[in-house]
């Protein structure tokens, strides 16, 4: 559970996020959507503890991030996984290098260990061959599932997604969408994710919270998305022809 009230954050002069509350239950694809610029991005890198808001509380399970030191945090991230827009595999290591990345810095498993935990989640996202390939041998899908694996690896209590299906053809961006709410629900997991997908937002958003100009304008699901009222939602989410035909068939 991820518990967010009130959270304030400036640059300068630019307030960035007004007041921002909302909460993340676990189980659950938690979508924060919102044109570039609204706030999204210092959102996230507050709620991981990369950036400290200057008012508000940030809970996880319960434990506050935000008067945390450095140590702390870092401790915290433990529980954590990422999942990068870019991927941020290193390419001169190979996949299993990869992936094990993560437990070579944070625990003391022995190799054995580690092999079959990497093993393990490369298996489960589906490239239980793809061990001793490099980055550059993989497509961008497959790259992706890589990422993945690498941020399940220390079987984090949250996950944090960066607009997972950037660069990514539809068809591969399914099969991503379905690869995250399948982990989220099985283990459990809280799962934060910034997308610009819509589509996305739409398949696996079990909460969405829409961001206007650094303030939450709207919360809710992927079911209540298709017909709410709110016009600047409205005006963002049915710029593509594909939704404006969704839209209509609901309306039916």
């Amino acid at each position: 559970m991820i518990q967010v009230r009130d959270i304030r954050k400036s640059f300068g002069a630019q307030q960035i996020l007004k007041g921002i509350s909302t909460e993340f239950a676990p189980g659950q694809c938690n979508m924060v959507i919102g044109k570039s610029g609204a706030g999204k991005t210092v959102f996230m890198n507050c709620l991981v503890g990369l950036v400290v808001p200057e008012e508000g509380i940030i809970k996880l399970n319960e434990r506050n991030i935000v008067p945390m030191n450095q140590k702390e945090k870092s401790v915290l991230r433990k529980e954590m996984g990422m999942l990068f827009q870019k991927n941020a595999l290193f390419d001169s290591m190979t996949v299993e290098e990869n992936v094990r990345f993560p437990l070579d810095m944070f625990t003391a498993m022995t190799i054995s260990e580690k092999r079959e935990r990497v093993n393990f989640c490369l298996q489960r996202v589906n490239l239980p061959s793809a061990s001793h390939k490099f980055p550059s041998e993989l497509s961008g899908g497959m790259m992706k599932r890589v990422a993945l694996a690498r941020a399940m690896v220390l079987n984090p209590k949250y996950l944090f997604c960066d607009e997972p299906n950037s660069g990514l053809d539809p068809q591969t961006a399914i099969v991503i969408d379905e690869l995250i709410q399948e982990i989220t629900r099985e283990y459990q997991i809280t799962t934060v994710i910034n997308t610009h997908d819509m589509n996305s937002v739409i398949g696996i958003g079990d909460k969405i919270i829409y961001f206007y100009e650094g303030e939450k304008n709207w919360e809710g699901s992927n079911k209540e998305i298709l017909h709410t009222d709110n016009e600047r939602l409205n005006d963002f989410i049915f710029a593509s022809e594909f939704l404006k035909e969704i839209r209509k068939l609901n309306y039916k």
